[in-house]
């Protein structure tokens, strides 16, 4: 794959501030792995669905990540939070923040943008 490549996520209207995300798969670090979109304050953000402090998802119940303030994402197992805008890591046993995934949207669509690190399952 030469240079980046953006691919349809979602339609928009499928993310709601503080809402549930929508996953989808990547390829991180030669691993298939849960990635997840979701929207904050009007704008959408995605992460690999990998918790700082172990790796290991962070979602009980697939496509919840937001605490019941609606104002942080939560790793259900250990516990830590993240700032959703940045996923910087802001309480709990945390080592390191999230890996962020470059998205963008346009004309009602949700599109992820690979890179060097990320890239999507068979790609």
């Amino acid at each position: 794959m030469n240079g980046p490549v953006a691919f349809e996520l979602c339609e928009s209207a499928a993310l709601v501030d503080s809402g549930a995300a929508v996953p989808f798969d990547v390829i991180y670090l030669g691993e298939r792995c849960r990635a997840f979109a979701v929207r904050f304050q009007g704008q959408v953000q995605a992460y690999v669905n990998r918790c700082g402090h172990v790796p290991m998802e962070m979602d009980y119940v697939d496509g919840q990540f937001f605490d019941s303030t609606g104002q942080w994402l939560m790793c259900a197992t250990h516990g830590a939070m993240y700032a959703p805008a940045s996923g910087t890591c802001v309480a709990g046993p945390c080592r390191r923040g999230l890996v962020k995934i470059a998205v963008s949207e346009e004309a009602g669509w949700v599109h992820w943008h690979t890179s060097r690190q990320l890239q999507p399952p068979g790609g």
